[in-house]
C-alpha cells in the first residue's frame, strides 16, 4: 500500500476531527513520494530507542499514539532528541503519523479498552464529541417577520452589505392574521452584532426577531473519558486487583476518599486514559481511574469522598496497541504487516 492510500485509510478509521483542538494529529513526517508502506510499527511513545527498532525491523511507517512533534520545531538538527527523530525518519524513509486524542474519543478506542479492566459495565462518554462541521454555514440563524414591504427592501439591502452573511432567504408567512414576509439568514458571531444593530433601529421589527445558535450535533458513544456503571458493585480492593491485572502492573497508586475503606463498594467509575484531571473533574462517581492527576485535583476528589487510582500516564494507554493492531489489520484488509513495538515502555518504574 502506498502512503497516499494509507493516510486517507487511517483518517477514515478514526476522523481527525474527533481530536482535541489543542492536539497535533495526522501525518507528521512524510518521505518524498512515491512511498510504499509494507511494514507499520505501532508505538505509544516514539523514543529514539523505538526509532532504532523501526529501522532494524525495516518499518516504512510509524503510528505513534503520542505525537512526537507537538510544539513547533524551529530547526531540524542533531541537537535535540525530537529533531533527531525527524532526521532519522527522513534518512530511512519512514513516515510518522499520530492519532492521539482521536483514538481517545472514538467509540472502540483507548478508553473503551481501559474500561474492560473494570468488569461487566455500561458506559457513556464524559464529554461527548460533536460532528465535524456545523449543520449549515455560520454560527447563528436570525429570523424575523414583517408586513412592511418597502421597509423590508431597505433592510435587506443593508443586510446584504454585511460580510459573513449566508443562506439569506425570504418566504411568505402568515402572522397575526395577516400576510407577511419571513426572513431567515445565517451569520457569523461578528456579523450577528451588525445584524442586531440594524434590526434594533426598528423596535417593531426587532421585537419579532428570533436568534438561534447553530450547534454541531453530538455524536453518540463518542467522546473523551467514560462514566462506567458496574453491573454489580464490588469492593475497592476488588477493583484495584482487576485494574492491576488489566494493566499488567504489580503496583498502582491509590488515594482513598474521605470515609472510604478498601471494603467500600464501587458502583460508578469515571475513567480517562493518560492525564484525566480536566475530563474527570466534577463528575459524581465512587472512583476516578486515570494515568496521572495533579496533587490538588487528587485532594479535591478525596475531600469529596471519591477514591483515585493512578496507573501512570502511558500505562493506561499502551495496552490498547494490541487491539489496535487487530482492528487496523481488518480495516486495511491485511495489505500491510502491522507490528507492535517491543521497545516502547513507560519511562517511570517503581524501584
Amino acid at each position: 500500500m502506498n502512503l497516499q492510500e494509507l493516510v486517507p485509510a487511517l483518517n477514515n478509521f478514526a476522523s481527525l476531527s474527533l481530536a482535541a483542538s489543542w492536539d497535533n494529529v495526522g501525518l507528521l513526517v512524510e518521505p518524498s513520494p512515491p512511498h510504499t508502506v509494507n511494514t507499520l510499527l505501532l508505538t505509544n511513545d516514539l523514543t529514539e530507542e523505538v526509532m532504532e527498532e523501526a529501522v532494524q525491523k525495516k518499518a516504512d511507517f510509524i503510528l505513534s499514539y503520542h505525537p512526537p512533534i507537538f510544539t513547533p520545531l524551529k530547526r531540524v538538527t542533531w541537537k535535540t532528541w525530537k529533531e533527531r527523530l525527524v532526521v532519522r525518519a527522513l534518512e530511512h524513509r519512514i513516515g510518522i503519523y499520530s492519532p492521539h486524542t482521536t483514538y481517545d474519543a472514538m467509540p472502540l478506542g483507548v478508553n473503551y479498552w481501559l474500561e474492560k479492566g473494570l468488569g461487566a459495565c455500561t458506559s457513556v462518554p464524559l464529554q461527548l464529541s460533536t460532528a465535524p462541521s456545523c449543520p449549515s454555514e455560520g454560527t447563528h440563524r436570525v429570523e424575523f417577520c414583517t408586513g412592511d414591504t418597502e421597509h423590508l427592501d431597505m433592510v435587506l439591502s443593508k443586510i446584504k452589505d454585511i460580510k459573513e452573511i449566508s443562506c439569506l432567504t425570504t418566504f411568505p408567512a402568515r402572522a397575526e392574521d395577516e400576510e407577511q414576509t419571513r426572513v431567515s439568514l445565517n451569520c457569523s458571531q461578528e456579523a450577528l452584532l451588525e445584524v442586531v444593530a440594524l434590526l434594533s433601529q426598528n423596535s417593531l421589527l426587532y421585537h419579532k426577531t428570533e436568534i438561534l445558535l447553530l450547534q454541531k450535533p453530538l455524536l453518540p458513544h463518542t467522546g473523551m473519558g467514560r462514566l462506567c456503571t458496574l453491573s454489580n458493585a464490588v469492593s475497592l480492593s476488588d477493583i484495584i486487583e482487576r485494574i492491576k491485572s488489566h494493566l499488567k502492573l504489580r503496583h498502582i497508586r491509590l488515594a482513598m476518599g474521605v470515609g472510604k475503606t478498601l471494603e467500600s463498594p464501587v458502583k460508578k467509575v469515571a475513567l480517562c486514559a493518560g492525564s484525566g484531571s480536566s475530563v474527570l473533574k466534577g463528575t459524581e462517581a465512587d472512583l476516578y481511574f486515570t494515568g496521572e492527576m495533579s496533587h490538588h485535583d487528587v485532594l479535591d476528589a478525596v475531600a469529596n469522598g471519591i477514591s483515585v487510582i493512578l496507573g501512570e500516564h502511558s500505562n493506561t494507554e499502551r495496552g490498547f496497541l494490541s487491539e489496535l493492531r487487530d482492528m487496523l489489520a481488518i480495516h486495511l484488509q491485511n495489505k500491510i504487516n502491522i507490528i507492535v513495538s517491543e521497545k516502547d515502555r513507560d519511562p517511570l518504574e517503581v524501584v
